[in-house]
């Protein structure tokens, strides 16, 4: 099978949708399929790089690592011509997904949309953030997932949500699988001396990009709560990101900046022997569709104290692979740590064996054979072969008919979200 990934985040940048398609990707290419993938121009590229289209993008959009594609490529049409593409795959509903679309209606070609991400909770990274802007992306990966063929939730209750928002397209779950056998094993001695924590602490550990979106203040403040309460208790926060200062302010302003050690970005073995110095991961992020970052802690055998989230709950079975927490209360979340912290090695060993085996559902193998059967299927629906024998013609007035839903999706996404401004407007003068 011709499997072509459309994705505005891919490596070398850092992060969960990059990880995802290179992840699917190297599991469709071992099981003998083709893929292409199209994505930003980082201005540098992993070695070996191979069917891979870059397109010209704006880069450190925003003072950010990710760059912004722009979607405008006679290349790209002559590549995925040559390449033969017999499913497209979308990992965004703008900039290059807005040319999956339009490729997918020109072409007849099926098109598969994942809905990674919480659009809402990521408007402070675009200019003139304001209230309305947030039911506006709501709209427009709304209306976008309505014009694909099929969609791809990473967790249930990403599809309850996308159900509630008005998706009538067949959803299908499909969690963004994590090389379990990779993560099993590491160093976490040599881990803890690199970075500088002590060979018997106790470890809260947390990893992911350092941003807004992440909650950290709030899991800084809670992890803190706990190192003041426990004598051995250390925080380990690997990534970067623009709330580090913050994170440091907050332990400091406690007395505690000899308990926090800060990483930066970690890859390969330094990542896996990071999660192995960990006694316990601290999660406290609710804007994600699937932590996949848990899934890697449990792997390494590492209980997990998150909030109750979607991406969490689906992760986390509250007491028996860690603690899950119904509300954001920094004395509850640290009370969670020390119920690790107090348990006899026997009773934490049974933990981290406990954790090691929820894991395994979520095991990448597993994800790309469900995801091949959902190609599989879209490519052999009667009412797909019905579309690739329309011809020619037809073809041309789908193209139209995509290009004009596009547009029109966004301007009623905005007409929406202006009345809703302001609505909010009247009633605060109201009052």
């Amino acid at each position: 099978m011709n499997i072509a990934m459309f994705t505005n985040a891919y490596l070398p940048h850092v992060g969960g949708v990059a990880n995802s398609v290179s992840q699917f990707t190297e599991g469709y290419r071992r099981r003998g399929h083709r893929v292409l993938v199209v994505a930003p121009d980082y201005g540098e590229r992993p070695e070996n790089e191979r069917d891979v289209v870059r397109l010209t993008a704006l880069r450190n959009f925003r003072g950010t690592s990710f760059a912004a594609a722009l979607p405008i490529s006679l290349e790209l049409d002559a590549a995925v011509d040559r390449f033969e593409a017999e499913v497209i795959h979308s990992h965004h509903p703008f900039l290059i997904g807005d040319t999956a679309l339009r490729l997918s209606a020109a072409r007849q070609i099926p098109i598969v949309f994942t809905h990674h991400t919480m659009y809402e909770h990521y408007t402070h990274y675009i200019p003139l953030d304001m209230a309305a802007l947030k039911p506006f992306v709501v709209r427009l990966a709304t209306g976008y997932a309505n014009m694909c063929d099929h969609v791809i939730a990473p967790s249930e209750s990403v599809r309850d949500i996308l159900r509630e928002r008005g998706v009538q397209t067949p959803i299908d779950v499909v969690p963004t699988g994590v090389d379990v056998e990779r993560f099993r094993h590491g160093n976490g001695a040599a881990a803890r001396r690199r970075h500088g924590v002590p060979d018997d602490a106790f470890v809260v550990g947390h990893v992911g990009r350092l941003a807004p979106e992440k909650n950290l203040p709030f899991l800084a403040r809670a992890s803190a709560a706990f190192a003041k309460q426990e004598a051995k208790g250390h925080a380990l926060f690997v990534g970067d990101g623009s709330a580090v200062d913050e994170i440091h302010d907050i332990f400091a302003t406690r007395g505690l900046q000899d308990r926090l050690h800060m990483t930066g970005i970690l890859k390969g073995r330094d990542l896996v022997d990071a999660y192995h110095a960990m006694d316990v991961f601290a999660f406290a992020s609710t804007s994600e569709t699937q932590g996949m970052v848990l899934v890697e802690a449990l792997a390494a055998g590492c209980p997990v104290a998150a909030l109750d989230a979607p991406g969490a709950r689906e992760v986390i079975d509250d007491g028996a692979n860690g603690r899950l927490l119904p509300e954001q209360d920094v004395a509850e979340f640290a009370r969670a740590l020390g119920w690790v912290a107090s348990m006899e090695e026997l009773e934490r060993r049974e933990l981290r064996e406990r954790a090691r085996l929820s894991a395994r559902p979520f095991a990448m193998d597993r994800c790309v054979d469900r995801a091949l059967e959902l190609y599989r299927l879209l490519r052999h629906s009667p009412e797909r072969r019905d579309d690739l024998a329309s011809g020619v013609w037809d073809a041309l007035l789908d193209s139209l008919r995509c290009e004009w839903e596009l547009w029109r999706g966004r301007l009623n996404a905005v007409s929406e979200a202006a009345r809703e401004a302001e609505g909010q407007q009247r009633k605060g003068g109201a009052r």
